[in-house]
């Protein structure tokens, strides 16, 4: 038996209608919405940060590990330790925290954890769970409770919020509770 095709456009067809078959089985693709990238863009290990005023050194922190993302805030995962001298160089203040950063919209760092302020003049140890420092007004804020005690006096102060210079010679507690040594004479 021999067949004969008379129609040229049926082999054609034939191979448009296969065709049409296949693409019709083709699952649709789906679009993968990606996220940019917002992880860290440097790492830095063994960071030693000096700030410095009329090329006298004002502020030394250092840490074990540093984040720096693309809108230039920082992370400080490592204990933070900051160091406060004055205008003759020596130590003044020193801060120890489990760990920090740095808000580049704020101008503000902000340690956190363990926060252990000792000021070596008045031999007097600061404590509180979060600290907040702004270089531009030179002033160190926090909304957490504190705890400041005197190695002179054995004074404890106790408090919700503080205010104080950047290298803690005077402090304001917000919300003070505590013993307190006064003197007489009213």
């Amino acid at each position: 038996m021999v067949f004969r095709f008379e129609n040229r456009l049926f082999i054609p067809g034939i191979i448009l209608c296969l065709s049409c078959m296949l693409f019709a089985c083709e699952e649709a693709k789906k679009t993968k919405k990606v996220n940019p990238y917002s992880g860290p863009i440097e790492e830095i290990n063994d960071v030693r940060l000096l700030y410095s005023e009329a090329a006298k050194l004002k502020v030394k922190l250092t840490t074990a590990k540093q984040f720096r993302y693309s809108n230039d805030d920082r992370r400080y995962p490592k204990p933070v330790n900051i160091v406060f001298y004055n205008p003759t160089g020596e130590e003044v203040t020193t801060i120890r925290s489990d760990s920090g950063r740095y808000d580049k919209a704020k101008d503000v760092y902000v340690v956190m954890g363990n926060v252990v302020v000792v000021n070596k003049q008045k031999q007097e140890k600061l404590l509180t769970p979060e600290l907040n420092w702004k270089p531009q007004t030179k002033k160190v804020y926090t909304e957490k409770r504190v705890t400041i005690l005197s190695q002179l006096t054995g004074e404890k102060l106790y408090g919700i919020g503080l205010d104080a210079n950047q290298d803690f010679s005077q402090y304001a507690i917000r919300k003070p509770t505590g013993v307190f040594n006064v003197e007489g004479g009213i």
